[in-house]
């Protein structure tokens, strides 16, 4: 992992502020760290005597945030928030806004409490592609807890208020000196400092560390994608928008991990255990639709029999999305994403290449797992993660 920092260009810099976006800007700049809004940092400044959190806003990207992108809020009642037995998500997002300093800044990032708690300057947090591939394998918290001895490492929990009570449950005797920094299992990586620079190089330096251990562990050879294989992609364009009620357009993905991925064995297993990283269940679904032969529809038809009974087992009073898949992986031929217009479906397709490439990667290691059903179905359909397609 490059460390893109560089002395010459922060001379230009006057404020906190000025530094929390130039590095949040770096960090945007590795699709392996943060993809299409994942990952969110924060600076804590004082204005007016008051100490205020200035942290990413909903909606914007690390790679081109700019002052207004961060949303400032009163660090005072964010920990206030940390201390509360409960907070629903809608009470969480109505807190947050009635503490903003500006009214017309955007939402604060669900993970703005867990921030504002951690107590040093500058907060960044990634969703780091090597990290996430190693606790996303059979063996990861063995395996992170060996990298990174000086790290809080923390059992998969639903990201928000649930997330950073926790933390702020088990911090409270910590030793914030003597922590290099927070690991999220199947979730990322925070770091921190009083420092822009050192932070973002904390950052750096331990994601470089996963990659090591990866090429080092993880070795795979990509299969060349010379399978003369062609499909209908006009008849499964078709019938997926008929099963969308509404057009949509195809990614289609041909490219040597696509043609590795989509030629192993026991394709339908292999390819349905699960997330990357949690927010990505809202684009891509849980799993894909799996095409072994030219029955689209039968195949299809299955789909979403079982995504159906998927949320007939966990559904309370939430409402059935559309049950269609997102993207398809097709048998000895490669990857094909569904969005309703080519943006979407580039964007689905960036987050299953790097999903394959993790997959592969931690069934080197004995095995990729990703988060439960239970937790899954808890993630898609979460309001504020609904919130942001909305939008």
């Amino acid at each position: 992992m490059k460390n893109l920092w560089s002395d010459e260009e922060v001379k230009k810099f006057e404020t906190d502020l000025d530094l929390r976006v130039y590095t949040s800007n770096l960090l945007g700049q590795s699709d392996e760290l943060v993809l299409h809004g994942g990952g969110n940092t924060s600076v804590k400044v004082e204005v007016d005597d008051e100490d205020i959190l200035y942290v990413k806003g909903s909606g914007w990207d690390l790679v081109s945030i700019k002052k207004e992108g961060f949303a400032p809020v009163k660090l005072e009642a964010l920990w206030e928030m940390a201390k509360l037995p409960t907070l629903s998500d809608a009470n969480m997002v109505m807190l947050q806004k009635a503490a903003m300093i500006d009214k017309e800044a955007p939402n604060p990032s669900v993970e703005a409490i867990l921030h504002a708690i951690i107590p040093f300057k500058f907060v960044d947090h990634t969703h780091a592609d090597a990290v996430v591939t190693l606790s996303n394998s059979i063996n990861g918290i063995e395996t992170i807890q060996k990298l990174y001895p000086n790290f809080l490492i923390i059992p998969y929990v639903m990201p928000g208020f649930v997330l950073a009570q926790m933390i702020y449950k088990k911090t409270k005797e910590l030793d914030w000196s003597k922590c290099a920094g927070i690991i999220l299992h199947n979730h990322g990586i925070f770091t921190f400092d009083d420092d822009a620079k050192k932070s973002y190089t904390k950052m750096i330096d331990a994601v470089t560390r996963a990659e090591q251990f990866l090429s080092e562990n993880a070795k795979i050879t990509l299969k060349l994608s010379s399978s003369k294989k062609e499909i209908d992609t006009q008849k499964l364009q078709k019938i997926i928008s008929q099963h969308k009620g509404t057009p949509i357009c195809l990614h289609v993905n041909r490219s040597n991990l696509a043609y590795t991925y989509a030629s192993q064995k026991e394709l339908s297993s292999f390819t349905c255990r699960g997330v990357l990283t949690p927010e990505h269940i809202i684009r891509t679904k849980r799993k894909p639709l799996v095409l072994l032969d030219d029955d689209f529809e039968g195949a299809i038809e299955q789909y979403i029999a079982e995504y159906q009974e998927y949320f007939e087992t966990f559904a309370r009073d939430e409402i059935c999305l559309n049950p269609a898949p997102n993207y398809a992986v097709v048998k000895d031929y490669g990857v094909i994403a569904f969005g309703k217009d080519a943006k979407e479906a580039s964007i689905i397709n960036d987050i299953v290449e790097h999903t394959m490439l993790a997959v592969l990667r931690a069934d080197m290691l004995g095995g990729y797992k990703s988060i439960s059903l239970t937790e899954s179905f808890a993630m898609e359909y979460w309001e504020l993660e609904q919130a942001k397609l909305r939008k």
